[in-house]
């Protein structure tokens, strides 16, 4: 069981009850570049805009669609605080991070859903499963995934789903440090087979900084025993070639845009040790 301590243990903390609801060179090189761009102070995506071309992101924000969220659970259950609470404490740790570069975090929004969505990349169902929005910031999630994700994947256990919720996280840091609008620049001018893999590299980068957050969560005492291994196998059971198995019986690998269960498990592996981000360079690393 992943414990929660409810006050401040020397650092981080993970507040009880916490909310944060609504309310040439290559691509890889290009990528990195902003990384770096970002943290010295250069805004990555002037730079971009000069090398890339002018396409504006693919995801975003639909201004016709109307904004709402259909369905809302109840917000004083069990596990909408769960959620809450690890999302406080992705905060903290990133605010941690980003404060040691000398900038500020912004922080995203979570919403819960049931059955169906409208965000600001458009409508979402269930079936989407979670996902983040870089046109409003906020992390959409169907409570529904988790039991699917225990009972169909296998993946049981807190931690398991504190890492689906860690690496739409990661997704928001891409996305403030400039990865996510170079990609949907990008990826416009590419075709399927090449953007699903540039896709594959964003995706587990993503899972890299979750492992991050990991692993500032277990330096501060906060993990038990086998609590890593939930992570990892929800890693492991939501990769692409273990999802097309299941579903259809083969693999068709050209088609993976969010990476293997190796390299899912890895990457998180990654960043869950080191806690640096330069470990989670997934564009110029042979995958």
């Amino acid at each position: 069981m992943f414990r929660m301590p409810t006050g401040r243990g020397g650092g981080i903390r993970l507040p009880m009850g916490r909310s944060r609801r609504g309310g040439g060179m290559g691509c890889g090189t290009l990528i990195i570049i902003g990384i770096v761009l970002y943290f010295l102070g250069v805004n990555p995506l002037v730079l971009l805009g000069q090398l890339g071309g002018g396409l504006g992101p693919s995801l975003a924000p639909d201004r016709s669609a109307p904004q709402f969220e259909r369905a809302q659970p109840p917000r004083n259950d069990e596990a909408t605080q769960f959620m809450e609470t690890i999302l406080a404490s992705t905060e903290d740790i990133w605010r941690g991070i980003f404060k040691s570069y000398g900038k500020p975090y912004p922080v995203p929004e979570l919403v819960l859903f049931t059955a169906q969505v409208q965000s600001a990349c458009g409508f979402a169902s269930s079936a989407s499963g979670p996902f983040y929005c870089p046109g409003d910031s906020k992390i959409y999630i169907d409570l529904s995934f988790y039991h699917q994700l225990a009972t169909q994947f296998g993946a049981k256990g807190d931690f398991a789903q504190a890492y689906v919720l860690a690496h739409e996280v990661g997704h928001h840091v891409q996305n403030v440090i400039g990865v996510l609008p170079q990609f949907n620049r990008m990826r416009r001018q590419m075709g399927k087979v090449e953007a699903n893999r540039m896709s594959v590299k964003v995706e587990l980068q993503a899972d890299c900084f979750a492992g991050v957050w990991g692993h500032y969560v277990e330096r501060e005492g906060w993990l038990e025993r086998g609590d890593l291994e939930e992570a990892l196998v929800a890693a492991q059971q939501i990769g692409d070639d273990a999802i097309q198995r299941r579903t259809q019986g083969y693999v068709v690998p050209e088609s993976f845009n969010h990476g293997t269960s190796q390299q899912r498990r890895d990457w998180f592996g990654r960043g869950f040790k080191s806690g640096r981000l330069e470990s989670c360079d997934t564009f110029n690393s042979a995958i």
